[in-house]
């Protein structure tokens, strides 16, 4: 199950990232979409929402964008800490996060310059960056045309986009 936690835009531009991503036409991937009544940077109210949603026996991912990025970490280390299991957390564009946890954290940034200065914040496990660079809305509006460099491990990256880079890390 994917927790996804969008920003503060319009909702037409998650339906365009749950389309680029191909997930409407999958029936395995599972996920729920935060409601715009719950502000993507509060973790509390985001925490609350998921308890009355899921159980803690419950794999969860999360994926963030933006100002949900601040949501989902803090919402991924409760989830933790009440005895459920985090199988990673995705954080788009969540550029001034700290990103800190001991389940795998992938960090993707629309350009080179947010993702290394990201990097004083906390890196993931695995990081993308996208070269040539898009726009904040755009990385999250098309996430299929969004192409760029997958840190694998140190010296290993890969070209792809976006959209394969995060399901592969979700499949």
């Amino acid at each position: 199950m994917i927790i996804i936690c969008p920003g503060f835009h319009s909702p037409q531009l998650t339906d365009d990232f749950i389309t680029a991503m191909g997930w409407q036409e999958t029936s395995h991937i599972d996920y729920f979409i935060l409601p715009s009544t719950i502000p993507p940077y509060d973790f509390l109210a985001i925490d609350q929402w998921l308890s009355q949603q899921l159980s803690p026996q419950t794999f969860l991912s999360f994926l963030g964008f933006s100002a949900g990025v601040v949501g989902v970490i803090g919402t991924a280390l409760s989830w933790q800490q009440k005895g459920g299991t985090v199988k990673t957390l995705i954080a788009i564009d969540g550029w001034g996060v700290p990103l800190f946890g001991s389940f795998p954290i992938y960090r993707i940034s629309h350009d080179s310059f947010t993702h290394y200065t990201s990097q004083l914040l906390g890196g993931g496990d695995q990081n993308f960056y996208c070269s040539p660079p898009v726009s904040h809305l755009k990385l999250w509006q098309s996430p299929d045309k969004a192409l760029g460099w997958w840190e694998i491990k140190l010296g290993c990256h890969k070209r792809c986009s976006v959209a394969k880079m995060i399901n592969s890390v979700v499949a």
